[in-house]
């Protein structure tokens, strides 16, 4: 689109846009926005004469979305947040007074062992600071870093992605589990073992996998998989009961193993640590806001055992 026909467009169309792709009603639309529903409903006609497309149609007693339609929500949500960041901008940032709202992707892993924290201390520094922790998924991290330009950042471990700023908040090690009344395995467990036993994984995908299993796969172990589940908090509730086994982060192991009833075995090969990080993008570097929230960030993390951030192209901190 050319600056010229933008300066012709009205922009609050943009706002009554997403409600109609949300709500698929006119009258909840109008609520949602505090506006009449003729007031919306002129809004919508105008849309449809600049996108040449119904949007809605009636479908017996309700509304559905054209394919174009559909084809918006995303667009349009996403110019929705880059619009806020433009206009939240601040040349300085008080977090005792700011009411801003951080998104940050991430797994169920990264909320439980590390946002926990992070949420207690954004509380105490900025209590009118609102933190909202979205479900990371394969999308976010394939789509990187056009994901991030909607989010303040994605915690995840280094291996799925490059050439983006990152900080490198806390250390983990990996362990299996298996459930506590499995009587085949003992204290330890070994390698024939494992291509024998059955396995629950995570994120059983070419993008999306654990680290530890890779590297399982790397020594000559083809996992048995009879269950795989997009969570790492359900994992010991799947094993338990069972003959599986299952990797998991031990800090996560620690909180659950006793609540699932799981017992928590060494891995008998030498597991690279996984290091999780706090990933953004760099027209994010600049934000006073951000600039914060990444310092908050080092501090919680440093209390994991954090390292420090690095810039593309340059070499991240030694990871014995």
């Amino acid at each position: 689109m050319t600056s010229g026909a933008l300066r012709n467009l009205d922009l609050n169309l943009l706002t009554t846009l997403d409600a109609l792709l949300t709500d698929r009603n006119v009258t909840r639309a109008a609520e949602q926005l505090g506006l009449s529903q003729p007031a919306v409903s002129a809004a919508l006609r105008r849309l449809r004469r600049h996108f040449h497309d119904e949007l809605l149609h009636r479908s017996g007693n309700r509304y559905e979305l054209t394919p174009l339609a559909e084809q918006l929500r995303e667009p349009t949500a996403a110019a929705l947040v880059g619009i806020q960041r433009v206009f939240d901008a601040v040349p300085t940032f008080d977090p005792a007074r700011s009411s801003r709202e951080f998104t940050v992707l991430v797994s169920d892993y990264a909320a439980t062992v590390f946002c926990d924290q992070l949420a207690t201390v954004l509380a105490d520094r900025a209590p009118g600071v609102r933190l909202r922790l979205d479900q990371q998924t394969g999308a976010h991290i394939d789509q990187a870093p056009e994901s991030l330009r909607t989010a303040d950042g994605t915690f995840l471990p280094h291996g799925f992605l490059s050439d983006i700023p990152s900080i490198d908040m806390f250390t983990d090690s990996w362990v299996l589990i298996v459930s506590a009344d499995n009587s085949e395995v003992g204290d330890t467990v070994t390698l024939e073992q494992l291509a024998e036993l059955p396995w629950v994984v995570t994120y059983h995908a070419p993008t999306a996998f654990t680290p530890a299993a890779r590297q399982l796969r790397m020594i000559g172990i083809e996992p048995d998989i009879r269950v795989v589940v997009q969570s790492f908090l359900a994992v010991p509730f799947m094993v338990t009961g069972t003959r599986c086994v299952a990797l998991l982060q031990r800090r996560l192991a620690d909180r659950l193993a006793a609540a699932a009833n799981v017992r928590i075995l060494p891995c008998p090969w030498e597991v690279v640590p996984l290091v999780e990080a706090f990933w953004w993008h760099p027209t994010h570097r600049a934000d006073p806001a951000h600039q914060w929230l990444r310092t908050v960030l080092r501090e919680v993390g440093s209390e994991l055992g954090a390292a420090g951030e690095h810039t593309p192209g340059r070499p991240g901190p030694h990871r014995s």
